[in-house]
């Protein structure tokens, strides 16, 4: 039986759409906030239609010398184009974009996922350095 790990898929976002892609804004420094931004499709666009969408996707900070991630945040993509007139009928769309805000006292590394309806669940990390 497969577990969890198994059903994790990686690639490099420049080729692959499913792919979160981290970004961090300005420097990192030790007990202040910093910005974390998080995408999916940042070169190859992902189709947002009712048929084809990301779902949702989490963003987590595994400290370093630590056991467990910190869930800091999940992300709900509900609009996909679905209206009582049917499939893409709506004008009303959901990007899969997710900003967070959150301090540490210590270096670690921040993990994304995301969940394609066809697809299923894709991975990519980031390493967090602190000045």
């Amino acid at each position: 039986m497969a577990t969890v790990k198994d059903l994790l898929q990686t690639a490099d976002y420049k080729s692959e759409k499913h792919v979160p892609f981290i970004e961090l804004e300005g420097k990192v420094q030790k007990g202040e906030w910093l910005s974390v931004r998080v995408s999916v499709g940042k070169e190859i666009p992902h189709p947002n239609t009712t048929e084809h969408h990301i779902s949702w996707f989490e963003l987590y900070f595994l400290p370093q010398g630590e056991k467990f991630p910190q869930q800091l945040a999940r992300f709900e993509c509900a609009s996909h184009g679905a209206s009582v007139q049917g499939p893409n009928a709506s004008t009303i769309y959901t990007a899969p974009v997710l900003t967070c805000a959150f301090k540490t006292d210590k270096p670690g590394a921040l993990h994304a996922l995301s969940f394609c309806n066809i697809h299923g669940i894709w991975e990519s990390s980031k390493d967090l350095t602190l000045e």
